[in-house]
């Protein structure tokens, strides 16, 4: 429902609601106003007063009851509204004091508006001046500061250059050195393979020839030589593909570097050469709220110096190795032809000793072989013995099982009884000392007869040993590698 004084004619028929439940009182409600709410005038279509007759005057027309009777049929008299006009007392919202105060606070408003309206455009023309200088001048340190920047990213660029290309070139020469070690490297397997085979051939030695002798301890140094040779080769290969990563980890910082130089360079020099009448510029929005950067100048040159100053250390440090690798290559060759004149000889001795002892064994074989013949018949002649005494033992056994079958009182402890438990422990005792009599001689003919295997294992390994060691060990020891091929030259 709209309230009285509004331009609508529908609804000046209706009476206003009860004052008590709608305004507060007049000095409660002006206060409150002034402090909630700032005052702006109504336009004159709302500033109508609550009178009806001034209403009238106002309004360009005369409202007409027509619209509310209409709505107003078939509603009974007790229901309906009573008109503005038989109200008998009247409400006002306001009073003449916050009338005049009310035109008093929109003056002074006006006034205020007026003043700062005025300083605030003599500050606008003096912000302009002073704005457009500082802008001019600050586009032109930035002008400057970007051209001091594409200085020194130029002057860094210069730096990476040389360092990359003084490590492509200690790369390659790293690179050669370690392809010779790796043809030395393999050229070590021939040898190693011979005193393998050498080792392996005296491994077919049966019994007492399978001695640790001279020149099997030649062959394990030889092979802990060529092996130690090997082992030093590796690790120098392994130092020489990890000094080549990191050459390349190297070359490849340097390379990613260049190439964020150049790309920072060609953009700092756009950016340098930018002005305001240039083409391309635009806005971008939000851009200085944008902190992209992840470094300051002093990180950043010393982010290049650390590369240039990695990449020094790691050509340092593969010259270092190259000129190793040389030294141990030619080291090693030396080694390795030493050790096999070494085992040659020890093989001449060696051949000579075991046709020495194969007429000794000889000699022992036949000894050996007439004690087992000795030993043999003792053995027959115990086990003889041992079945001779069954039958008395028999016997004895027999009489007393019958004399237990004697009744009642003949069951008597008497000297015949006694006399046949002694004689059942005498046989007893007996044949147990001749069973352990026995088991020691089948021990010493065991004994006996392992002799007699290794004297004839060792006859018969003899001639064995003597072919291995001279035809076809020393035969395989006729060549050996040359030292070029050993330096991995050939």
């Amino acid at each position: 429902m709209e309230l009285v004084g509004s331009p609508l004619t529908a609804t000046y028929a209706h009476p206003r609601s009860t004052p008590n439940k709608f305004l507060p009182a007049i000095s409660t409600m002006a206060s409150s106003y002034k402090n909630r709410f700032p005052y702006y005038p109504l336009p004159q279509t709302f500033s109508l007063p609550w009178m009806p007759r001034s209403y009238y005057k106002t309004a360009a027309i005369n409202p007409t009851l027509a619209p509310f009777t209409k709505c107003a049929k078939g509603v009974t008299p007790s229901k309906t509204l009573p008109f503005v006009c038989n109200r008998t007392d009247l409400f006002t919202r306001y009073t003449p004091e916050d009338w005049y105060q009310s035109n008093i606070t929109n003056y002074k408003e006006s006034e205020n508006s007026r003043q700062t309206s005025e300083r605030l455009r003599d500050d606008t023309c003096r912000m302009i001046q002073d704005k457009h200088q500082q802008t001019m001048k600050t586009q032109g340190e930035s002008t400057k500061n970007l051209g001091v920047r594409v200085n020194d990213i130029g002057f860094w660029k210069s730096e990476l250059c040389h360092e990359l290309d003084e490590m492509i070139k200690e790369t390659r020469a790293l690179t050669d050195v370690k392809k010779r070690l790796e043809r030395a490297l393999a050229e070590t397997e021939a040898p190693l393979q011979v005193a393998r085979e050498c080792l392996l051939h005296r491994e077919k030695r049966m019994g007492i020839d399978l001695v640790r002798d001279e020149v099997e301890k030649q062959l394990f140094r030889e092979i802990d030589i060529i092996k130690s040779c090997q082992e030093r080769m590796q690790q120098h290969l392994d130092k020489a593909k990890a000094q080549l990563m990191s050459n390349r980890g190297a070359q490849h910082d340097l390379e990613r570097d260049l190439a964020n130089k150049q790309a920072a360079h060609r953009i700092d020099d756009k950016c340098h050469h930018l002005r305001n009448t240039s083409d391309g510029i635009s806005y971008y929005r939000g851009v200085e709220l944008v902190d992209a950067t992840i470094t300051v100048p002093e990180t950043w040159a010393k982010f290049t110096d650390t590369n240039i100053f990695r990449s020094q250390n790691d050509r340092a440090a593969s010259a270092k190795l190259r000129d190793t690798i040389e030294t141990l290559l030619a080291v090693m060759a030396d080694e390795m032809w030493s050790q096999f004149n070494t085992v040659n000889v020890a093989f001449t001795n060696r051949i000579s000793e075991t046709a020495d002892a194969k007429s000794k064994i000889q000699t022992h074989l036949a000894k050996t072989l007439q004690e087992i013949f000795q030993l043999e018949m003792n053995i027959a002649a115990i086990r003889k013995a041992i079945r001779d005494k069954g039958p008395p033992l028999k016997v004895a056994q027999t009489r007393l099982d019958e004399r237990t079958r004697r009744p009642n009182m003949e069951l008597c402890r008497d000297p015949p009884q006694l006399r046949l438990v002694n004689e059942v422990y005498e046989i007893d005792e007996t044949i147990h000392n001749l069973h352990q009599r026995l088991r020691d001689a089948e021990d010493t003919l065991q004994t006996l007869v392992r002799a007699k295997s290794v004297l004839e294992h060792d006859l018969a390994v003899k001639a064995n040993s003597l072919f291995i060691d001279q035809e076809k060990c020393m035969g395989m020891r006729k060549t050996f590698p040359i030292i070029p091929r050993l330096v991995g030259y050939v």
